[in-house]
């Protein structure tokens, strides 16, 4: 059985930062030391931020033991699933396409390894299409709707819809965050985790370390207050 390692609804534990979309050591490390608990790694070829598996194993073992890898697949076939958890090994697989809450739960029960499900939301009741996946997830991300690409467009959504949601699986937040907004989004949603990507960027798919320091120390602001 995979263990969640940090889900719990506590006001005194720190919000937990990843940082996504990365692609090179020098954002990794950067990520590892101003505080981020999780980075992502995107295998999609259409996304800026596209790496190929055995660039994203060497990326993942850079990271450090306690920095959670996550690998962002999008509607893959279970064959590249299967060739993806194998060659990169990461901590968590991430899916930001349609996948169902069926397919999730049949891969759920076949790995031990944490998966998380991203959801665009548009209004209160999209918010409730995350609760097919008890079972099927171990996290739902909630993020802006899908454009050209289904992530990293720098786009939010109304945080207020999630204000008074009851959630049922633990969750996190992205889209469009930023050094300068994340602290009111934590504010109004109390998210257990926030997700940047464009936010800590100089321009599509490059990284800036100290867009990434600003991020995270801007969550730890809100924590320490």
């Amino acid at each position: 059985m995979t263990e969640t390692f940090w889900f719990v609804n506590n006001d005194s534990m720190p919000t937990h930062i990843k940082i996504c979309g990365l692609s090179t050591e020098a954002s990794v490390d950067a990520a590892a030391k101003t505080g981020a608990s999780h980075i992502g790694l995107v295998h999609f070829e259409k996304s800026p931020r596209h790496v190929a598996l055995d660039q994203a194993a060497a990326l993942r073992m850079r990271a450090p033991a306690n920095l959670k890898v996550v690998l962002l697949l999008v509607n893959a076939e279970p064959g590249l699933t299967a060739k993806a958890i194998e060659i990169v090994k990461p901590d968590i697989l991430q899916f930001h396409g349609s996948e169902s809450a069926q397919w999730l739960r049949v891969l759920k029960s076949a790995v031990d390894i944490e998966i998380w499900k991203a959801f665009g939301v548009t209004d209160s009741a999209s918010l409730k299409n995350a609760d097919e996946y008890v079972d099927a997830a171990d996290l739902i991300l909630f993020d802006a709707p899908a454009q050209a690409l289904p992530g990293g467009t720098g786009v939010r959504f109304d945080w207020s819809l999630l204000t008074e949601h009851k959630h049922k699986l633990p969750w996190g937040l992205a889209g469009g965050l930023t050094a300068d907004n994340v602290k009111d989004a934590l504010r109004q949603t109390r998210a257990q985790l926030v997700d940047t990507s464009s936010g800590v960027e100089s321009a599509p798919g490059i990284k800036d370390v100290d867009k990434i320091a600003a991020f995270c120390q801007a969550v730890r602001d809100y924590d320490n207050n």
